[in-house]
């Protein structure tokens, strides 16, 4: 169906809003002046979304996360934004797509809908934070774009996931991801672009420009930058998904460092701010979660700073959910004893504009009905997300080609972007044969091709097209092992995904490690979604290296020289855990004596 047969389809008759060639500020004006209370309260909620395969609907509420299908929360509670969660080709993405823009139109006024999604580009699969992404051009987590630390790299990398963005209908990126890595622990470093405030300005400028433009236009996908005014300094590092982790604390009084990179995001005309779930401890805010805390939204981001752009809170500080089998009270950290109305009331006086990950926008209509919230305030929102909508254009071109989205989406030279990114980012950290070696000090990296190689933990026929590779360490020139950064592995079907706790290799694995370093000289790959502790493995290790999300081809493209590894560490690695436990939350380098410092990266 095209765009015109859809409208007329569904559209009587073209409203003033509907024309294209007035201004956007009046077109915003005509629309809001026909909204009722109920329409204004469903564009202020955003939620998951699921889609059935190949691109249906889903239309049994009791198989879906909140009990509500897309056609229900359309159609009945006038809702028009959505956070695709999973997902499939894509093709069917943008069938899917297509379809909900269709239930859109038969309402009464016909606002499009805007789909977001958390990152799709990387190797992370959260659904907490992250999305599964088939078919899209894959990159190295932002923590290796920031071991690249290449500002055109990282428009260039915006662009194209803009570009896979439009081709399926998704307009808002749940991201860029700014917090700083200043606590070790904490399980969300991986998404950031380190522990660097400079070096996170930067790049989050680039990205913004790359997945913008200059400015929100029609070809833009607009960005939610998060986390205002800063996650990272959790303490002890627990994230505040969960109520152990809410208290977000600033022991070096280094409350500044952390917004910094958030005016660099405004300067470069970030569209949206996602606030997150901590609460601040021990700073001049209010000890509350900072989606509920006007002297963070309004007195420091809106008055402050500037920001008359959209607010969106983070997921789920309002009602409480099961999530994959697991009971999750809402994160209203700091104001639980609060019923939900007076949530819901509080995060507006706040300053925030719209309800992530909920969708009860008969709440906002109760406290209008009840005298206690005016629709003026509503209005206030309502402009904004109206605007947007109009900027984007999606009342004039709602719908996105299938086809197109198939040719445009993962194309050859986006994949082979995506690879050289990957080994560019890894990081060489140590690069000589230990002392017990008869090339003691010698470099080991590159390897010569065709080089005898046993390996463990990556693909062994993909590790044949650079090297021979044999059956026991015994037989080899070299081992190459792959490791992940260690975690305390948390029970319930959500919390497993977030990786916190200890950075330290348990006996077993290490013992193992140690070994095999031992037999033969070793180049040791570590995948660092935070900060590991090795100091045994960097003396063992014939080489040391660190990725941040790296298939085994680009890795051994590192290895044996075809591209060159330009990766630097964008956090240093502490020594042991009693360095961690003893590092200041808020601080970053704040290491005694780490085993490779910020910024740490040897060339070949």
């Amino acid at each position: 169906m095209t765009e015109t047969t859809a409208r007329t389809r569904f559209r009587a008759a073209t409203c003033p809003y509907e024309d294209a060639s007035l201004s956007i500020e009046e077109r915003v004006e005509d629309l809001l002046g026909r909204m009722t209370v109920a329409e204004k309260a469903g564009l202020m909620f955003q939620t998951i979304a699921v889609m059935g395969p190949e691109g249906t609907l889903l239309d049994d509420p009791d198989t879906l996360p909140f009990g509500f299908t897309v056609r229900q929360m359309i159609a009945d509670k006038g809702m028009n934004h959505f956070n695709l969660m999973g997902g499939g080709r894509p093709e069917h993405i943008a069938q899917w797509h297509n379809r909900i823009q269709e239930l859109a139109l038969e309402t009464r006024l016909g606002i499009p809908i805007t789909l977001s999604t958390d990152p799709r580009h990387h190797f992370t699969d959260n659904p907490g934070t992250a999305a599964y992404a088939e078919g899209f051009s894959q990159y190295p987590e932002t923590l290796g774009l920031a071991a690249i630390g290449d500002a055109d790299l990282v428009r260039e990398f915006a662009d194209l996931m803009r570009r896979e963005y439009l081709a399926v209908g998704i307009r808002l990126a749940l991201h860029p991801q700014i917090d700083l890595a200043t606590e070790p622990r904490w399980s969300r470093i991986n998404g950031t672009f380190g522990e660097d405030a400079e070096l996170t300005g930067k790049l989050v400028a680039a990205y913004i420009r790359g997945a913008q433009g200059e400015t929100l236009n029609t070809t833009s996908v607009a960005c939610m930058t998060k986390h205002f005014p800063g996650g990272g300094p959790q303490l002890d590092g627990e994230d505040p998904h969960f109520a152990y982790g809410r208290e977000q604390v600033y022991p070096g009084d280094n409350f500044d460092y952390h917004l910094a990179p958030f005016k660099e995001a405004l300067a470069a005309g970030t569209s949206q701010m996602m606030p997150y779930y901590g609460m601040p401890i021990g700073t001049e805010h209010e000890e509350v979660a900072f989606g509920f805390n006007r002297g963070v939204i309004t007195g420091l981001l809106r008055e402050r700073l500037g920001f008359d752009g959209i607010v969106c809170t983070d997921w789920g500080l309002i009602s409480d959910a099961n999530i994959m089998g697991q009971t999750m009270p809402a994160r209203a950290w700091g104001v639980e004893e609060l019923s939900v109305p007076d949530r819901v009331l509080r995060v507006l006086e706040a300053g925030c504009d719209q309800f992530g990950g909920e969708n009860v926008p008969e709440q906002v209509v109760a406290l209008v009905e009840a005298g206690r919230l005016t629709e003026e305030r509503l209005d206030v929102s309502a402009r904004r997300l109206l605007r947007e909508k109009f900027v984007l254009g999606l009342f004039d071109h709602p719908f996105v080609d299938p086809a197109g989205a198939a040719a445009s989406v993962g194309t050859p030279a986006g994949i082979a972007a995506g690879l050289r990114a990957q080994s560019r980012s890894v990081t060489v950290l140590k690069n000589a044969a230990p002392e017990n070696d008869t090339r003691r000090g010698e470099p080991i990296l590159p390897l010569a091709e065709g080089t005898r190689v046993y390996v463990r933990g990556l693909d062994a026929e993909v590790a044949a097209g650079y090297g021979t590779v044999v059956a026991t360490p015994e037989e080899a020139d070299v081992a190459i092992v792959r490791v992940k950064t260690p975690f305390e592995p948390r029970e319930g079907g959500f919390e497993q995904f977030f990786h916190a706790g200890s950075l330290e290799f348990d006996a077993v694995e290490l013992a193992a490690i140690l070994e095999l370093c031992a037999t033969v000289p070793t180049v040791v790959d570590v995948y660092l979604e935070r900060p590991a502790v090795l100091p045994e493995i960097a003396e063992a290790a014939a080489a040391l290296v660190a990725n941040y999300g790296c298939a085994d081809g680009p890795l051994l493209d590192a290895l044996f020289g075809r591209v060159r590894p330009e990766g630097n560490l964008p956090f240093e690695l502490p020594r042991s855990m009693a360095d961690v436990r003893a590092q200041r939350s808020d601080v970053p380098r704040d290491g005694k004596d780490p085993v490779f410092p910020f910024g740490h990266g040897l060339r070949y």
